[in-house]
């Protein structure tokens, strides 16, 4: 149980001493009035509901700055720490710890001027020196990356920094993988975003790698203002999950998330072996369309405000990441949780 921290204010009152908690403080400062219309007070609670979804990305915006200052100061202490054990200076253990590197070739150089010469207007010639030193410039950048990557990964780093985690719910009949895994992703995306597209290959990998240690969830976010077919391949969805095949459509319209008209959604349907009556009969009902809206409302008011966007056990991650970011997060988690277990 944790400690509660008081402030103890004694006085010559005949109970004795007031005892005020801070988060009694804090609920007595919540309830000030922050305007008044007519008389009637508006306090700042009431700006909540208002407000959360931008307060929630601001969170998140605010430990995106600071994880990556964190970084940035990690691998200068990592650098400090092996170059002081090896007695040298940081630029030396920098220089010494890259293998030689090979002169750029010219096939190299006339490839960088192929793809350059429209923007360069010069003869090769006349360029080849500065295009040699480019490509020299880059190799000893990506080499310098490796080695600090290197050293980074040998050296005893324990992030204590945690990310701001929101408390977002599943949906148990649209789950892919382990249904006990530890590392659950929320998806919340939209059939007709190619940047969600982009994004499944990597969510294959990631579930692949962390095999039953990680399962996704999916859930609705169609942006109608600028994908005017996103809400009816969710509904489309949403039918076929009706008839226990939500990831078999699921994965046919994100093969061509272009072609989403009424023909080819029902064309999903029959590819997959849907009761093609039924599929018929639940589309044009629109029967799915409150259970679309819940979705949209639960990330936005997690959020969310673009596709798409994933949840980490709470902790929220916007766009179509690399795989590497994925994995970070989810390494973090299961150390984590391994650590919680021990304890």
């Amino acid at each position: 149980m944790k400690t509660l921290l008081v402030t103890i204010i004694c006085g010559c009152l005949g109970a004795g001493c007031v005892v005020t908690s801070p988060a009694a403080k804090s609920e007595q400062a919540a309830r000030q009035p922050i305007a008044t219309v007519n008389g009637q007070a508006i306090y700042e609670d009431e700006l909540l509901p208002t407000i959360r979804p931008q307060l929630q990305q601001l969170r998140t915006q605010e430990y995106q700055i600071k994880r990556q200052a964190l970084e940035g100061l990690i691998q200068k202490r990592v650098l400090e720490t092996r170059a002081r054990e090896n007695g040298t200076s940081v630029e030396k253990l920098l220089e010494e710890g890259i293998p030689q590197l090979s002169e750029p070739t010219e096939q190299e150089i006339q490839a960088v001027y192929e793809g350059q010469k429209g923007v360069l207007k010069r003869p090769l010639d006349e360029v080849r020196s500065q295009i040699r030193q480019a490509l020299k410039q880059s190799q000893m950048q990506e080499a310098q990356k490796q080695y600090k990557q290197l050293l980074r990964a040998q050296a005893n780093v324990d992030i204590l920094l945690n990310p701001p985690r929101i408390e977002v719910s599943y949906d148990p009949d649209r789950l892919r993988g382990n249904p006990n895994a530890p590392v659950t992703i929320i998806e919340f995306s939209d059939f007709e975003c190619p940047f969600c597209k982009a994004a499944q290959p990597t969510l294959t990998q990631v579930l692949a790698k962390y095999g039953g240690k990680v399962r996704l969830s999916y859930r609705d976010f169609p942006l109608n203002s600028i994908h005017p077919h996103a809400q009816s391949a969710a509904e489309a969805a949403r039918c076929a999950g009706e008839q226990k095949k939500f990831w078999e459509y699921h994965d046919l319209i994100f093969a061509d998330p272009a072609k989403l008209d009424p023909a080819t959604l029902r064309g999903h349907a029959r590819a997959i072996g849907l009761d093609e009556k039924q599929f018929d009969s639940c589309l044009s009902s629109g029967k799915f369309q409150p259970q679309i809206q819940n979705d949209i409302d639960a990330g936005m008011w997690s959020g969310v405000n673009g596709t798409p966007g994933f949840f980490i056990n709470g902790v929220l991650l916007s766009g179509a990441q690399p795989a590497a970011v994925f994995e970070q997060l989810i390494d973090s988690e299961l150390k984590a949780i391994s650590a919680g277990a021990k304890r």
